[in-house]
């Protein structure tokens, strides 16, 4: 039987031209009507390329028709004013003339872009981040990890690297690497005790060189630990460079799990998928076996069936996590099948299967 929920699959199956993302996350789709299996589709393409729109429309095609039940499909795709791009070129990103969107562009040579985030701070985004990078490089792919804490940047200690990038003769920086994984940090061109003191503007030029003017090479995956909150920092990464969706950190308690929807919204507002939820922090286990859930457990979990989005794992209170992250070296590395680190590796295997 032919279903809304059906018809939003198939839309989801058709990515816009040039990017890993669909044209449901990119808000293109204004509006679907359905009536006895015809079904008429809506759209703002957001590009003065004709060829692109056609291209648009027959991936939309193909898919809805394929779907049981349905006798026609009209697919009414308008595209960006002609001033908003020289005709016939490829938009850059998504988004008419006057769009916030505009000025995205992919990253050359990196696959996926995926921010680690959470409204909350205090909740373990950079140690999910310095992990599920080291277990996605355990696992096979090539990643990189681009700090965009620059009022508290901890990637550098966690991956056990002081050294600065070095400057190609275009003035583009090159990502020193630690365990496998190349990586960019303000942290690495400021002192230890330095503290950062800047305006808004400031961050956002600082995010926008580190996404486009790094040779970060050829890339699975790009990770991205941002900052607790939603101002600056996730909306300059946003309307820089298309994600491919962001994994949502949190305890289990209520307290921090009511900041996280606010992190939720923040993604749902910029067309941005929700890729799953981790849980950090989900109990303590004593030598001798007894289990305490100091914060709660099983908000994670909860959060991610009412969000209708994937819960990607959860990750105990263990030592040797906390050990890792201060000497250098995540227990993802150092002890994949550990329990610690076994946890990593369960949540970048849920990960990658959630990519496709």
């Amino acid at each position: 039987m032919l279903t809304e929920a059906g018809i939003q699959e198939a839309l989801k199956r058709v990515k816009y031209p040039g990017y890993s993302r669909d044209i449901l996350s990119f808000g293109l789709v204004k509006k679907v009507v359905e009536k006895e299996g015809n079904i008429i589709v809506t759209m703002q393409t957001g590009t003065a390329s004709a060829e692109a729109v056609r291209q648009i429309q027959a991936e939309v095609e193909k898919e809805l028709k394929a779907l049981p039940g349905v006798v026609s499909v009209t697919v009414e795709a308008g595209g960006a004013p002609a001033s908003a791009a020289p005709s016939g070129a490829p938009a850059r990103a998504p988004g008419a003339a006057g769009n916030p969107w505009a000025g995205q562009a992919k990253a050359p040579g990196v696959k996926r872009v995926v921010a680690v985030a959470s409204g909350k701070g205090g909740v373990g985004k950079s140690t999910v981040s310095v992990n599920l990078a080291c277990a996605l490089t355990h696992l096979g792919a090539k990643v990189g990890l681009l700090d965009c804490d620059i009022y508290g940047p901890s990637i550098p200690l966690m991956m056990g690297c002081s050294e600065k990038p070095e400057v190609t003769e275009n003035d583009r920086l090159v990502p020193p690497v630690s365990h496998g994984v190349k990586l960019m940090s303000i942290g690495f061109l400021i002192g230890d005790d330095q503290p950062v003191i800047w305006r808004g503007p400031m961050i956002v030029k600082t995010i926008q060189q580190f996404v486009g003017s790094v040779e970060w090479g050829e890339l699975d995956y790009l990770l991205v630990d941002l900052p607790p909150g939603t101002g600056d920092a996730q909306l300059t990464l946003c309307q820089t460079v298309p994600l491919d969706g962001g994994v949502v950190v949190t305890t289990p308690q209520e307290a921090s799990l009511g900041v996280v929807r606010k992190g939720i919204a923040m993604f749902q507002r910029v067309n941005v998928p929700i890729l799953g939820i981790v849980e950090n922090m989900s109990y303590f286990t004593t030598p001798t076996g007894d289990l305490f859930e100091i914060f709660g457990h099983g908000g994670g979990r909860t959060e991610a069936a009412r969000q209708q989005t994937e819960f990607l794992g959860e990750v105990p209170i263990f030592t040797e996590i906390r050990q890792g992250g201060d000497q250098g070296v995540p227990v993802a590395l150092s002890a994949p099948e550990s329990a610690a680190g076994k946890a990593f590796m369960d949540i970048a295997k849920a990960l990658r299967a959630r990519l496709g």
